[in-house]
């Protein structure tokens, strides 16, 4: 299960709306098929693994980071095509919260002869399938917010000069962050100043997350769709709408990047699930742009709290990865 859920890892910000999975099949001990979902979701990590394996699936048991699906879509059940194989058993590391299946992949599977094993290093599956798990139980994207910042809080200077606070590995960290994601936002401020690229760099061709800009008023000319830059969303009106609509069009990981306006807004509403820091030693001062905006915060009691669960150093750079708490 522990392979194959670092299969499933490969699919992070590559397979909206489906979920990112793994599948393993082993046979008197020995890999015979090994699979992940595709890009663009299709086709699922069940029959990739199938097709490696062809008749050497018989009899053997398939790990499946995801309880496989029991729904008719663009190609038939997971399940079923599990079932026709003759596998002998199946261990699962979660159940799909999908009412489309939500137990039902597992019971075609039972009904089938085939022995089940559930939950199955489920906490680690469960925060890899974060996105999805968020999207189908919350109607929202699993939300990280990345701040770039000097020692004190700051992300650009009086006149707004923030390139660059943080070093070269730092920035391509960022990077590999966002190859992870589904889809970036900014603020309208932040695209008319900085008219960022949006998109991910230093890995090849990738499929490039959604650019989603928050914003009501007129955008300034940002890169057209294409190899290089995935789709333009403009969106205005309140957070929790837009992340609803968002998770609406399948985005399932979101990676917010400013400014600091939309950093206090996601804060306020509650939907930031993790915060991924960069700090920096220099030193801005007060007259520095804050990383976020102003918060109606009375009490200390009223903020908002992560736990720690990352840091290490990257470069000059301090890289800090904090989850709600």
């Amino acid at each position: 299960m522990a392979h194959a859920l670092r299969l499933a890892r490969r699919g992070l910000g590559n397979v909206w709306p489906n979920p990112a999975v793994g599948c393993v099949l082993v046979r008197a001990g020995r890999v015979v098929g090994r699979g992940w979902t595709q890009p663009g979701g299709r086709p699922h990590a069940e029959p990739v693994a199938l097709d490696q394996a062809a008749g050497l699936a018989r009899g053997a048991t398939a790990y499946v980071t995801l309880e496989p699906c029991a729904h008719h879509g663009r190609t038939p059940p997971c399940a079923e095509a599990l079932a026709r194989a003759g596998i002998a058993r199946c261990v699962t590391a979660l159940t799909d919260p999908d009412p489309r299946v939500a137990g039902q992949g597992h019971a075609i599977l039972r009904a089938a002869g085939i022995e089940v094993t559930e939950d199955v290093l489920a906490d680690r599956a469960r925060d890899l399938q974060a996105g999805f798990l968020s999207r189908i139980t919350r109607g929202r994207p699993f939300v990280t917010l990345k701040l770039a910042t000097s020692f004190d809080g700051r992300i650009a200077t009086a006149l707004g000069e923030s390139r660059w606070i943080t070093g070269p590995a730092a920035r391509a960290h960022v990077h590999a962050l966002r190859l992870q994601h589904d889809a970036i936002m900014v603020g309208g401020g932040t695209a008319r100043a900085d008219l960022p690229a949006l998109n991910v760099r230093g890995f090849g061709p990738v499929r490039q997350p959604v650019r989603i800009v928050v914003s009501s008023r007129p955008l300034p000319d940002l890169p057209v769709e294409g190899p290089d830059h995935g789709p333009l969303w403009q969106m205005s009106g309140r957070i929790d709408a837009i992340l609803s609509d968002i998770a609406g069009r399948g985005i399932t990981r979101l990676f917010c990047e400013g400014g600091g306006q939309l950093a206090a807004s996601l804060l306020e509403a509650g939907a930031v699930d993790q915060l991924a820091g960069y700090g920096a030693g220099v030193v801005l001062g007060a007259d520095g742009r804050p990383a976020v905006g102003s918060l109606p915060l009375p009490r200390l009691a009223d903020a908002p709290r992560f736990r720690l669960v990352e840091t290490r150093s990257i470069g000059p750079d301090l890289f800090h990865r904090w989850m709600r708490d």
